[in-house]
């Protein structure tokens, strides 16, 4: 494991395999003694939540808890952790707080579930996509809880809007006085290092509250602490009381597939990881009036729009991109943009994960597409900048500028990134 150069930034607290785990008695106890020799094989990663629960869930004892989750929260056989941690009566599980698309996942973009019943275990189910600062705080007090727990699985980009979820519980947990939990899982595009356009604060939304690359590189927890060091004391007054439980057997190179867990969709229009490793790039398009595959069965892995033909995919082609090439593609979207409608356009093959620059090839996707394409245009409330973090892919796209000069716009701010990234990274 790696740790910050500068040590660990004031109430932050990483839990560290022996005090996770415990002795071997200690393990036995809780259930964690070694499977029958007939049992499935053990996956190579372990999450959070699969090593507190090995634990006995002693970093929870005495507290009473409300967790933050959604379809993603599941052991490796499974099982949801409401339903797990309900069970258990070592745990006071009080509460459950549904984020973005809701706590079962039924809501689409932008969308929530209401407040109401979780019918399998009894507890109250708060809402609380869009709810932030004292707001969020006053209805952690209701729920009557002492520690929120997070464990959701991310998918790697800045506007995927579970890292400000986690964002606002840490400022609505130091500002109500309470303790936050995060429970680690792995970064399913890897967390090989940071790229694209850093986040400037004038375009701050709910889609980017903080300075974090395009594609940031990290897990949840690592942005915990980063969140926690850099950006919540100026929100609270203070930092948030924080402990994160890592994981083990997670590498920094690997992709979700080598990680032996289930992929369970974390939102209605990430159905694979293939999809995640895409969607820092692809999801641009939202700013446009392209459609990103929304209503395919390929969502942000097919673009396209009405009147595109085989000039797009032969233009991408060209760039010779790393990692990817572009297959001329048709579809009807079922919602969303075009819906019902014939659109024509991509569909990206990356042949090589490790190669692949998804922002890179997001950029490259904007300049083909306003070349050949008349009928090219942005939102009209510039949600592309709010996405990119920054007007000046807008603005360079609008006048011309090839690829490489848009990416390298963005280079000093992305190294300024990377170093702060790199005093809170926790694995190798």
């Amino acid at each position: 494991m790696r740790h910050s150069s500068g040590g660990r930034p004031p109430y932050a607290r990483h839990v560290t395999r022996r005090q996770v785990l415990g002795t071997a008695a200690a393990g036995a106890l809780a259930g964690t003694a070694a499977p029958p020799a007939r049992a499935a094989a053990a996956p190579p990663v372990r999450t959070g939540f699969d090593r507190l629960a090995g634990s006995g869930y002693a970093l929870l004892a005495g507290d009473r808890v409300g967790v933050v989750t959604n379809p993603t929260g599941v052991t490796a056989g499974l099982r949801h952790i409401v339903d797990v941690l309900h069970a258990d009566r070592r745990v006071d599980l009080r509460a459950v707080f549904g984020p973005e698309h809701g706590f079962r996942g039924t809501a689409q973009a932008g969308g929530s579930e209401p407040t109401g019943t979780d019918p399998a275990t009894g507890l109250p189910v708060h809402d609380i996509h869009g709810k932030r600062g004292r707001e969020l705080a006053d209805l952690f007090r209701r729920a009557g809880v002492d520690t929120v727990v997070f464990d959701i699985q991310d998918v790697g980009a800045r506007f995927y809007t579970y890292v400000w979820t986690l964002y606002d519980c840490l400022v609505a947990t130091a500002l109500a006085g309470l303790r936050t939990v995060v429970l680690d899982r792995p970064n399913p595009v890897s967390g090989r290092g940071a790229e694209g356009p850093v986040l400037e604060r004038s375009l701050a939304s709910g889609v980017g509250r903080e300075p974090v690359a395009q594609a940031h590189g990290m897990t949840v927890a690592e942005l915990a602490r980063l969140f926690n060091a850099a950006h919540v004391p100026a929100a609270a007054g203070r930092p948030a009381r924080l402990d994160t439980v890592l994981m083990s057997g997670w590498r920094r190179a690997g992709f979700f597939a080598a990680t032996g867990l289930p992929w369970v969709p974390p939102s209605p229009n990430m159905p694979t990881p293939g999809t995640a490793l895409a969607y820092a790039g692809t999801c641009l398009l939202e700013g446009t009036n392209l459609s990103e595959g929304r209503g395919t069965t390929l969502p942000f892995e097919l673009a396209g729009a009405e009147g595109i033909d085989h000039r797009w995919a032969a233009a991408l082609n060209d760039l010779d991109l790393p990692g990817v090439r572009f297959r001329e593609a048709y579809a009807v979207p079922a919602f969303s943009k075009f819906q019902g409608r014939t659109i024509g356009g991509v569909q990206l093959h990356v042949h090589d994960p490790a190669a692949f620059r998804p922002v890179r090839t997001g950029i490259a996707l904007l300049v083909t597409a306003k070349r050949v394409w008349p009928d090219f245009a942005w939102r009209p409330d510039r949600w592309i900048d709010r996405l990119a973090g920054t007007a000046s892919v807008r603005t360079m796209t609008d006048a011309g500028a090839p690829v490489d000069d848009i990416v390298a716009a963005w280079q000093p701010g992305l190294a300024q990134f990377r170093a702060l990234r790199e005093e809170h990274l926790l694995y190798d």
